[in-house]
């Protein structure tokens, strides 16, 4: 003798008192639906079914991009966070060595850039061999190279913020990790009047670290503290 689940004085129980389960498990109301479907015959549409499906299906959409908008804000959250965190280990410094030890160390490591180097035009003497250590971090170059490496032609206007993917980077640039570079910001730095610009060639290993079409505003917002601090330094 088949006695049917609703029987039990439990199960009836249960779901008497609290019927909201049945409503909130979406896979239980597909059943049921389906069920009803199945007791109306193949013959007939049901206008009301084809409405739901339809709503159910908005409603996954909506739920998909309320999550994704969520995930985005935390993305930017978390790198606003990391550049405010990058501009503090920077500012702690008065002197131009440990302005630049700071780049090469926390700054990078704040920013989780696999490589990192300052480069000023200049028209004088381009040799830094007297920086030491500091060589890897500060390099000079001839007027016209910041437009050159950003891919301008000379004389134009870079961007202030160039992402791009690369296969391998400048060893002039990256040093011995050169080849492992995939992807590159270039930050475009004004040192005021008078001043030939610099470029912060931000490295990493990430092809998709820095990719065209992402947003530049945060980094934006970097070069901006740093080509002001810079030019403390500057005489």
């Amino acid at each position: 003798m088949n006695i049917s689940p609703l029987a039990d004085p439990q199960v009836r129980d249960q779901l008497l008192s609290d019927p909201d389960r049945i409503l909130e498990d979406a896979e239980l109301m597909r059943a049921l639906v389906g069920a009803a479907d199945g007791m109306r015959g193949g013959n007939v549409v049901d206008m009301r079914g084809l409405a739901m499906e339809r709503l159910e299906a908005r409603l996954d959409r909506l739920e998909d991009t309320h999550r994704n908008v969520i995930a985005a804000a935390y993305e930017n959250l978390a790198g606003t966070n990391m550049v405010h965190r990058a501009i503090l280990a920077l500012l702690e410094h008065d002197s131009f060595d440990g302005f630049l030890e700071a780049l090469a160390g926390p700054v990078g490591d704040t920013l989780r850039v696999d490589g990192m180097k300052l480069i000023l035009e200049t028209a004088g003497d381009r040799s830094t061999a007297h920086l030491g250590d500091l060589e890897r971090t500060l390099g000079l170059a001839e007027k016209g190279w910041v437009s050159l490496f950003a891919g301008l032609a000379r004389g134009g206007a870079p961007r202030r913020v160039t992402l791009r993917q690369v296969d391998g980077g400048d060893p002039d640039i990256h040093g011995p990790k050169a080849a492992a570079i995939r992807s590159e910001a270039c930050l475009t730095l004004d040192l005021g009047e008078g001043r030939l610009p610099g470029m912060l060639v931000l490295g990493a290993e990430d092809p998709q670290q820095f990719a065209p079409g992402q947003g530049t505003d945060l980094l934006g917002f970097f070069a901006g503290v740093l080509e002001r601090a810079l030019r403390r330094f500057l005489t």
